[in-house]
């Protein structure tokens, strides 16, 4: 029996075995890696520079784009690498770098944050200067790293923790909690049952909040007697409304969907 510190490296999943399709999914993931850069440099880039897009709406976008940037080049540049060099292997602290830096609980949290701006906007436009100033909506943005950060420093340091006796292969082609913990041969889970009680109560409090902003701005934005106003309340919290959905659908089919259609190929795609 082997434990996690005289494991130095774990082997991800290969996407393929020929040279050919290997390739093809370095440059389907570059042109991926290429396109989320330049495209949240651009939101960035424009956000700072100029002065009329410095609103709670521009400046919790801003703080979404460069969590996005961080996610992805967590975990992109070496699955591009190994499937250039036709290599899977991670390097024990390169792993754990992964699972620390992927903050989705704070993307999770600035998303919420996003929904009360347009709450806010759509609801109690007259006060949106005094609920919505620079001070609070940094403390607020803070909170929401602050909260990434702490949720993955907790996780992070619980999943490495554990006893490993599994082997070292991951049925993923990222370093991820779940694909470690099934590694694990110990059986005191109380820890990690406690971190993901916490996750869930605060998923499901930013779930609740953002459907209850939606209703209110729903119903504010039906009460608004011009058609074209109407319009122009909801396309502004269309593209959040998107991203929203996205996000949730997706989160929820890759982890919660029944074992019975679960496979490894279809993990892989999720």
């Amino acid at each position: 029996m082997s434990n996690s510190s005289s494991i130095s490296q774990f082997l991800l999943l290969a996407f393929a075995d020929r040279r050919e399709l290997q390739l093809l999914h370095f440059w389907l993931f570059l042109g991926i890696y290429l396109a989320a850069l330049l495209g949240n440099g651009l939101i960035i880039t424009t956000i700072a520079c100029d002065h009329h897009l410095h609103t709670p709406m521009y400046f919790f976008l801003l703080n979404l784009s460069l969590l996005d940037l961080g996610s992805i080049s967590t975990t992109l540049p070496k699955a591009m690498a190994n499937s250039l060099w036709d290599n899977t292997d991670i390097s024990y602290k390169g792993c754990a770098a992964q699972i620390f830096f992927f903050f989705i609980t704070a993307e999770y949290c600035l998303l919420t944050l996003m929904s009360y701006d347009c709450y806010v906007a759509s609801c109690k436009p007259l006060h949106y200067g005094t609920l919505l100033g620079s001070r609070v909506c940094v403390h607020m943005a803070a909170a929401a790293w602050g909260t990434g950060f702490l949720t993955t420093l907790l996780q992070t340091a619980n999943t490495f923790s554990l006893p490993v006796c599994q082997g070292n292969a991951l049925d993923q082609f990222f370093c991820e909690i779940s694909q470690i913990l099934k590694l694990s041969c110990s059986h005191s889970h109380l820890r990690e049952l406690g971190l993901i009680v916490f996750s869930a109560c605060l998923t499901f409090v930013c779930f609740i909040f953002i459907v209850v902003s939606y209703v209110e701005i729903f119903r504010a934005v039906l009460r608004i007697s011009s058609e074209q106003g109407r319009h122009k309340a909801f396309f502004t919290c269309l593209p959040h409304l998107a991203v929203v959905s996205l996000f949730i659908t997706t989160a929820i089919f890759a982890y919660l969907k029944p074992s019975s259609i679960s496979s490894p190929s279809l993990d892989l795609v999720v």
